[in-house]
């Protein structure tokens, strides 16, 4: 990149940073040191405000840069995507949304624990609940190395790994000071520069082809280098057996994945009421559902106008700063300077978006569900908040190593292995818990033990781990597992699991709390 590309980049990220630490300083001066405040913002933000938050926390580097990234690479592949990530919002709203908000107070784990022993139930929800939240982060961690890499003209090792240090550390200011408050703000500001942003280029690319969808679609095919076969289901998945059970176990995750994912259901404890929760859904199913509309043009705008080559050198994940650059006219003009910056400021914005928000949710889990549960029963609320506080630094840490070694991996495709955990690990608890009156302890945390080991297990046994070029350890061999996604496999094992472990239980299930649960579940009677 060119010294102007440079200095307006660092302006216009400089400019966000200034931005979002002022709103994080701002709160912090308010904030009253609760576990509400810190955990849920009070619980005071408007169903309009809660869905544009929802949003950009959905709307991650995953989506912006990974998902048109796959497009650009694999055509009609790519869509399964775009596809799973949308539908999967109908599971939630019509399964999940008014009901965890009805039966929680501030994590995953205070549903399940609603009606089981609370300890170890607790304690295995919080271990899943971490574990999705690590893996959701890397993917950020990875997009974030490839972008200011990109930007900077600096594709070395040194340059993305101060970058993932410096979202790291950027992460955990905004978490350990702010809490959910400023999380929230910043993921509102997000959320209206990403649409705008995406808004602008989708229109770009449209009077670029004279709205002529079909040229367009023509255009990235012949670009492409794989002719009308771009244009059909069968580039990425369609190769041999085992690439079609790919396939659908993308699927299963994705459409399965987001009501497990923690960053997401903590979300609904930040509105009033059941109710609110339901219309921040409704209001978030509208902007994510035109955002990814709009990824599609994005896609198949870059495989046409910036080729592949171009796209393949990153993995896909600077497919849609590279397409703004071609928009404003290339390299050498101001328009494309511009264009280019500010697109990747607005992606730079997203990554610090969502790893705030993913990191709040992960050091709840910590300090809510495993440090509440082993703790003194005298230490009460301000020390669990210390607790979080501290668990943001550590997350950080981990999440800044495993970005680390991940560097070379595209970042959908990481999101895609954190759904198949979560669908795995906690949607069967979260369903059997809300549906199933016979549940018991022993089913709760078979439930989650019997998805979190199988997926993690596979996913290490994989081609993601070795025994391919892109692997992480590309130079060892111990795959044993042909698939790259985990869910077709560990989805199942965590509902069979959970029956398993409630049928063999000696536990008398409490129908007295489960009656009292369903009640608070439907009605949100007794709702915090």
């Amino acid at each position: 990149m060119t010294g102007r590309h440079e200095t307006l980049a660092l302006l216009l990220f400089s400019a966000f940073v200034a931005v979002t630490l002022g709103i994080t300083t701002w709160v912090s001066r308010r904030r009253h040191g609760s576990p509400e405040e810190f955990y849920a913002g009070g619980r005071l933000f408007s169903p309009m405000e809660n869905g544009f938050a929802i949003a950009g926390h959905y709307m991650s580097a995953a989506s912006f840069l990974g998902v048109t990234g796959l497009i650009a690479l694999f055509g009609y592949d790519g869509l399964l995507y775009v596809v799973g990530f949308l539908v999967a919002w109908l599971v939630v709203l019509f399964l999940v949304a008014e009901l965890v908000r009805n039966c929680g107070r501030f994590t995953l784990a205070d549903v399940i624990a609603a009606r089981m022993s609370e300890r170890p139930v607790r304690i295995a929800v919080g271990t899943s609940s971490v574990t999705v939240s690590v893996f959701y982060l890397v993917a950020q961690m990875v997009g974030a190395g490839s972008l200011v890499a990109l930007l900077l003209g600096r594709t070395g090792e040194a340059a993305q790994a101060w970058t993932v240090i410096g979202v790291g550390a950027l992460m955990v200011i905004y978490v350990s000071l702010g809490g959910m408050r400023a999380t929230t703000w910043i993921q509102i500001v997000k959320a209206v520069l990403l649409l705008s942003g995406t808004v602008a280029l989708t229109v770009l690319v449209l009077v670029r082809f004279h709205g002529d969808i079909d040229r367009l679609l023509l255009t990235a095919a012949d670009r492409s280098g794989h002719g009308k076969a771009f244009l059909v289901p069968g580039l990425r998945y369609g190769g041999s057996w085992s690439a079609r059970l790919d396939f659908v176990s993308l699927g299963l995750a994705l459409v399965l994945g987001t009501a497990g994912l923690p960053h997401i259901l903590s979300r609904f404890y930040t509105v009033p009421t059941a109710r609110a929760a339901r219309r921040s859904t409704v209001w978030s199913i509208g902007l994510i559902g035109s955002f990814y509309l709009m990824t599609i043009v994005l896609g198949f705008g870059a495989a046409a106008l910036v080729g592949p080559d171009a796209v393949r050198a990153s993995n896909g994940n600077t497919a849609v700063p590279l397409l703004a650059l071609d928009l404003g006219g290339g390299a050498g003009s101001t328009v494309g300077t511009v264009l280019f910056a500010v697109v990747a400021a607005v992606a730079f914005a997203t990554i610090l978006a969502v790893v705030a928000g993913i990191t709040l949710a992960s050091s709840a889990s910590v300090a809510h569900d495993l440090y509440a549960t082993l703790r003194r029963p005298h230490a009460r609320q301000r020390s669990e908040v210390a607790v979080a506080r501290v668990a943001a630094v550590g997350i950080g840490a981990l999440a800044i190593a495993l970005g680390l070694l991940a560097r070379d991996m595209n970042v959908a495709f990481l999101v895609g292995l954190a759904f198949a955990v979560a669908a795995s690990a906690n949607l069967p608890v979260l369903l059997y818990s809300l549906f199933w009156r016979d549940f018991t302890t022993r089913g709760a945390v078979w439930a989650v033990y019997g998805g979190l080991v199988p997926a993690l297990g596979l996913v290490v046994l994989s081609p993601v781990v070795s025994g391919s070029p892109g692997a992480l350890f590309p130079g060892v061999d111990f795959q044993y597992f042909p698939l790259q996604n985990p869910g077709i496999v560990s989805i199942p094992l965590g509902f069979l699991a959970g029956w398993l472990g409630t049928v063999t239980s000696d536990e008398v299930p409490d129908e007295a709390r489960h009656a009292e649960t369903e009640v608070r579940s439907l009605t949100g009677a007794g709702a915090v």
